[in-house]
């Protein structure tokens, strides 16, 4: 083993790792000064960096501690159409992480609509993810478990696509210092919110073949 390299949890700083759907890139942040470096890490969010900037109190700081650290960062990134994007289309990783996706508050969080929303929005990501990993790369998802989150069933959206769950981990935010998870979207959008049980499901591709399934 590389006696360089620096962990934090489930990643390393050889890792060549994408952030998908980051609020004010404080996850992106907590890695990169575990690692010292980020040249290997891209860090991508939905929203626009004027849009960040107007709304998270702490993006500003995160942005530059990235950008000082050789992370690239990525604005107005599509989990649906990240794979056609010029800077990612040719590129393959292997850890591609969304944290708490979540598709805005449209609805009650127990309303059907509202799950078929989420379940969307993360069907698209892993189509895309699929075909960005590396032949032993894995995507994960930290996701909430607890009722009425457990009705996205993530597991079987994967399923469907034709990925494999390696395995289901406890989730603990103290793990990672200085993240803050966001709200994302509505009044309080700058807010944190309370994870509860939590867990990081971890996918990679089926061993005996490198396709998705395809309906």
């Amino acid at each position: 083993m590389d006696q360089n390299q620096k962990w934090i949890q489930h990643y390393c700083s050889s890792h060549k790792i994408l952030l998908v759907g980051e609020g004010d890139f404080s996850f992106a942040a907590c890695l990169a000064k575990r690692f010292d470096t980020a040249v290997n890490m891209i860090a991508t969010s939905f929203d626009s960096k004027e849009f960040l900037m107007q709304n998270y109190s702490n993006a500003r700081t995160n942005l530059e501690e990235l950008k000082e650290r050789g992370c690239t960062t990525l604005h107005n990134v599509n989990a649906h159409t990240m794979i056609l994007h010029p800077l990612l289309n040719l590129k393959v990783f292997d850890r591609i992480i969304f944290n708490f996706p979540h598709a805005g508050f449209m609805f009650s969080e127990h309303d059907d609509r509202q799950i078929e929303l989420h379940q969307e929005l993360v069907r698209g990501f892993l189509w895309n993810a699929f075909d960005m990993l590396t032949g032993n790369g894995e995507i994960h998802i930290t996701h909430k478990t607890a009722y009425p989150f457990s009705k996205w069933k993530i597991k079987k959206l994967a399923k469907e696509i034709g990925l494999r769950l390696l395995v289901e981990v406890e989730f603990f935010k103290w793990n990672y210092p200085g993240y803050v998870n966001k709200r994302g979207s509505g009044s309080r959008i700058d807010d944190t919110f309370p994870v509860g049980e939590c867990s990081t499901f971890k996918f990679a591709k089926p061993c005996h073949k490198s396709l998705k399934i395809i309906h």
